[in-house]
């Protein structure tokens, strides 16, 4: 992946968002919502309690020029909605492979907002990937419900460290192969 590719990470449009890159304005919500126990506890790198400047260092980190991660935010601005409900991610694995990752504001659960926003992402496909991956922890079925929902595949069970839970937690894997 092209350092060029990655400074033109691209908005990606749809009936009720848009997913656009971060910008130092998102920090208060990501703090907001990342500071949620219940959000850190589902993702494998959000600590909690979330440190001051966690969220400042995690938006320098993901627009930074030599990064191997695309984060966007779900901005619901343009159709009247919040400007953060969540985040999408696409860390770069290898040639024309990734792994999504995403977490949703708790005010938006079980709207479809996960569904849909990974829907679009995968559509999209703004790295021009072949394979993308994903993980859920298997006491998140909702999470998983997302994934298979938007074309991702079973493909066994694994671990994985949670650094609020402070333990490998066991994770569902899936595989979504676009071409």
């Amino acid at each position: 992946m092209s350092i060029d590719m990655l400074e033109k990470q691209p908005v990606i449009t749809s009936e009720r968002f848009d997913l656009r890159p971060l910008r130092r304005s998102d920090m208060g919500l990501i703090d907001h919502y990342a500071g949620d126990r219940r959000v850190a506890r589902m993702t494998t790198s959000i600590p909690h309690p979330l440190p001051p400047g966690a969220s400042e260092a995690f938006v320098t980190r993901s627009t930074a020029p030599d990064r191997d991660t695309m984060v966007w935010a779900l901005d619901g601005t343009r159709t009247g909605g919040p400007e953060l409900m969540g985040l999408m991610t696409l860390k770069i694995m290898d040639e024309a492979q990734s792994e999504l990752s995403y977490w949703i504001a708790p005010l938006f659960w079980n709207t479809g907002l996960a569904s849909d926003a990974a829907k679009t992402l995968v559509a999209a496909n703004p790295l021009g990937n072949e394979t993308l991956f994903a993980c859920s922890f298997q006491d998140n079925p909702a999470s998983a419900r997302v994934l298979v929902n938007c074309g991702f595949e079973y493909i066994g069970d694994a671990e994985a460290y949670s650094v609020a839970r402070g333990a490998k937690v066991p994770t569902w894997t899936y595989v979504n192969r676009l071409t």
